[in-house]
């Protein structure tokens, strides 16, 4: 099993997942056109796809979506609050699952989970293939025991550091935005992040993805400091960023 990013962050998010003859899409928040180059730049077409998976309705995640499936004949799979938004509106398919009941595409199964976020029904995703676990955690604004639960047994994870508590205090977002971000249902922080890394990392895991960083409150540096007590395998961890995503990144 392998996956890639397309770009990370809040003008766009998409991620790959392939095993097999399977080759997923998470998320699309790219126009089809750019869409099209940012999946050109890591070797496979959209063409190539069997599905997309939605996340949320947030248009950083979704703006894509419909018109992706509709050129490419692509199912989608939602949950029926994301689809009620209206904002993935008129795919080619709708295919609606629930929260918490995994199901399978081709070679690979899908475990959704609910997550806490400001949107209608959002969730995120566990992958597994050929025995190995692949999480996707990010858009969320606290941790849950369900999330703990299914997150332990990952042996790829990207992970959501979106913000530096300080940084974004102290940052140009009004005081509305900052309440959202830095909320129960907005996203996860670095200390946040560290906290979670710390109940769910084994010595299994074999990639750790850092996504989803804020270019306004945020740096590098600043999620270094926070995980580098629970996960100090700098051979083992790549940064998606919002231009380039990342490269392929095997699980093997």
């Amino acid at each position: 099993m392998r996956f890639a990013s397309l770009g990370s962050g809040s003008r766009g998010n998409g991620t790959l997942v392939q095993s097999g003859t399977t080759l997923l899409l998470v998320d699309c928040g790219f126009s089809v056109r750019e869409t099209e180059r940012r999946m050109d730049r890591l070797g496979v077409g959209a063409a190539d796809l069997d599905a997309v998976l939605v996340t949320h309705e947030h248009s950083d995640h979704c703006s894509g979506v419909a018109a992706l499936s509709r050129k490419y004949q692509l199912p989608v799979y939602l949950t029926r609050g994301t689809h009620a938004s209206g904002r993935c509106d008129k795919p080619w398919e709708a295919c609606y699952f629930h929260s918490e009941a995994p199901f399978q595409l081709g070679d690979v199964r899908v475990e959704p989970i609910a997550v806490p976020h400001d949107a209608r029904e959002p969730c995120q995703f566990v992958f597994q293939s050929r025995g190995f676990r692949l999480g996707i955690l990010t858009d969320l604004g606290s941790i849950t025991p369900a999330v703990l639960a299914h997150y332990r047994a990952c042996h790829g994870l990207l992970l959501e550091c979106n913000h530096d508590v300080e940084m974004l205090q102290l940052g140009p977002y009004p005081p509305a935005l900052k309440r959202r971000v830095g909320g129960d249902w907005g996203h996860l922080n670095n200390r946040q992040s560290a906290a979670l890394l710390q109940e769910v990392h084994h010595d299994l895991m074999q990639q750790l993805v850092i996504a989803h960083i804020s270019e306004q409150n945020n740096h590098r540096e600043r999620v270094e400091d926070a995980l580098s007590d629970v996960f100090p395998h700098r051979d083992r961890l790549t940064w998606a960023d919002q231009e380039r995503g990342f490269d392929w990144l095997e699980l093997a």
